[in-house]
């Protein structure tokens, strides 16, 4: 399955941008920093890795995520997709516990807790779509 993604660098700024898009949101960048949640994706195709953390007491951020595995906490749920499965995901057109049933995701790690997180991030999908039409045509599915 080919990345829809032009390269490993446009993939690594539009999620930047949606993860800054979830931190930024009023209603849901807070109820993901009282999730304190820590996540770490393996991207395999593009051959990236993203670890995610809720902000810390003293940051203003609501969450902070890095494009490494040098990080300074132990990820509670692993997951591991493709860029596709991503760029879906975030589209509202790929249902998690299906995809991880038929393996486009694997999982390690606190599941339970990571599917809880589904519903706070899922005002996202529309502003995700919206940033797909606007500025990135070649992703909308």
């Amino acid at each position: 399955m080919a990345s829809p993604f032009a390269s490993a660098q446009e993939f690594h700024d539009v999620m930047d941008r949606v993860l800054q898009m979830m931190s930024d949101d009023p209603e849901v960048g807070p109820r993901l920093r009282d999730a304190d949640f820590t996540q770490r994706f393996g991207f395999e195709d593009l051959d990236l890795v993203l670890n995610v953390r809720a902000g810390r007491p003293g940051e203003r951020a609501n969450l902070s995520w890095v494009w490494t595995d040098d990080i300074d906490w132990s990820p509670r749920v692993r997951m591991t997709m493709s860029s596709q499965t991503a760029n879906r995901y975030f589209q509202g057109r790929e249902n998690i516990a299906y995809a991880i049933a038929r393996r486009r995701i694997k999982t390690g790690g606190d599941l339970k807790a990571a599917l809880e997180l589904i519903p706070i991030t899922k005002p996202i999908n529309a502003r995700y779509r919206g940033l797909v039409a606007e500025e990135y045509p070649h992703l909308k599915v």
